[in-house]
């Protein structure tokens, strides 16, 4: 049996319908295609009143926004990027290329090959994700992808020092403080001064999100991204405070971010809920961390983890923490979520900012069918085969020939044949005489 505490109760908020905001990016997708440069000048002077020269930055002027950022920011950057990039190596090595011999002289193989070039958008506005450059330009550059392209946009009109410093330390190619769709599109179309990408990643707005969608097939993309979700696990044994602040902390996000607890322990559920009531009125983001939480957060209780486990996976949430008594419980028990963060000393929070998983995660369900951004995403596996024993091709002629009329393809049965004959004497009916 589950107690609900709290359910989730969304309001209509004034704002952009999806439709409006799906009409938006048709428009200016369509506008950059016809007009190129010209429409992204247009689209950034709109949107963040910023027309610079060029919107690339030079080395001179990343050398100059670089020597400006604080030593401690610089080291701590640096020390992020160690994470990622050893995780994102340990990744790269597990995954091996293959060759095996199928029949005598068939070679069958695949390997693992980076696309030529990847786009890394890395959202401002409000929250200057700096992280966001450590996890998509490092990925890809530990996959091998030769050519990195980083955009990310002016923050009210100035430049966002430590973004641009976190995207040159993470090994960008080219740095273009350019945003929004506008950026995006420019990406995945290519216009005169930007040549396009083959895959984009990174998070961003609601904009942002539909560009992706839309332009998703003429470009890869890493993800379908919604707004960020956190679901908490919790025994006896919890802290009812942690959790608290664990909740908040992903709620903060935006108003419509989903926070989330299942819990064996009514106790530990109430105090969290009292908790969030006295954490929220002081809280410096309580404008978008309260109506997260009004509207979109949860408290379930329940009879026993295994329950807890299962009514976790039904939400296949983006960020799941598990603070029970013996969390790697959860390894085994649970199938569907974005990423697992397990024990008190681990938290949501550090996988979004210094641990070294990438944050670019599934949600909206979405961990149901997919993991996040990780150097496979930025590899192309991709199949190679080999006959040089011709008894073996003479033996799959033949079955070619027969498994190809069974579905009416002639042509394909010609090509069999041909190798059935000339590798084993096989008549060819069908051929005129040479």
């Amino acid at each position: 049996m589950t107690e609900v505490l709290k359910s989730a109760n969304p309001t209509t908020h004034a704002g952009t319908s999806t439709i409006e905001v799906r009409q938006a990016v048709e428009s200016i997708i369509s506008d950059i295609r016809e007009r190129g440069d010209d429409a992204v000048r247009d689209y950034s002077e709109k949107f963040d009143s910023w027309t610079p020269s060029s919107f690339r930055l030079t080395e001179s002027q990343i050398e100059e926004i670089v020597a400006g950022v604080p030593d401690q920011v610089i080291d701590d950057i640096r020390f992020v990027q160690d994470q990622v990039r050893t995780f994102a190596t340990a990744q790269r090595e597990s995954m091996r290329d293959v060759e095996i011999t199928t029949l005598p002289g068939v070679t069958l193989g695949h390997h693992h090959v980076p696309v030529a070039a990847a786009g890394a958008y890395i959202p401002g506005g409000r929250y200057p994700l700096t992280a966001s450059a450590h996890m998509t330009i490092i990925t890809a550059k530990v996959a091998g992808v030769e050519r990195v392209v980083a955009c990310t946009p002016p923050i009210r009109g100035e430049i966002p020092a430590a973004t641009v410093a976190a995207a040159h330390l993470a090994g960008a190619d080219e740095i273009y403080l350019l945003g929004g769709v506008q950026a995006v599109t420019a990406m995945a179309v290519g216009t005169p001064s930007m040549q396009r990408v083959d895959l984009i990643a990174g998070p961003g707005n609601a904009y942002v999100a539909e560009a992706k969608r839309q332009l998703f097939g003429e470009v890869g993309i890493d993800l379908f991204a919604g707004p960020t979700e956190i679901l908490v696990i919790a025994d006896d044994h919890a802290d009812s405070f942690v959790v608290a602040v664990d909740l908040l902390s992903q709620a903060e996000h935006g108003p419509d971010s989903p926070a989330v607890l299942i819990t064996t322990s009514e106790r530990v559920a109430r105090e969290a809920m009292d908790h969030i009531d006295r954490l929220l009125p002081e809280m410096p983001t309580r404008d978008f961390a309260e109506p997260a939480w009004r509207d979109h957060g949860e408290v379930h209780v329940v009879g026993s983890l295994e329950e807890a486990y299962a009514l976790a996976d039904s939400f296949a949430s983006e960020h799941v923490e598990v603070l029970t008594a013996e969390p790697r419980k959860a390894l085994d028990l649970m199938r569907d979520y974005g990423a697992l963060f397990l024990g008190e000393g681990t938290c949501v929070s550090y996988g979004d900012k210094v641990i070294g998983t990438n944050h670019v995660l599934p949600t909206k369900g979405a961990a149901r069918y997919t993991g996040g951004l990780w150097v496979g995403k930025y590899l192309k596996t991709v199949t190679y085969q080999e006959i040089n024993d011709p008894s073996s091709s003479a033996l799959l002629g033949e079955v070619c020939g027969r498994a190809s009329r069974v579905e009416l393809f002639e042509g394909h049965a010609r090509s069999g044949d041909v190798r059935a004959a000339k590798y084993g004497d096989r008549p060819l009916p069908w051929a005129p005489e040479r």
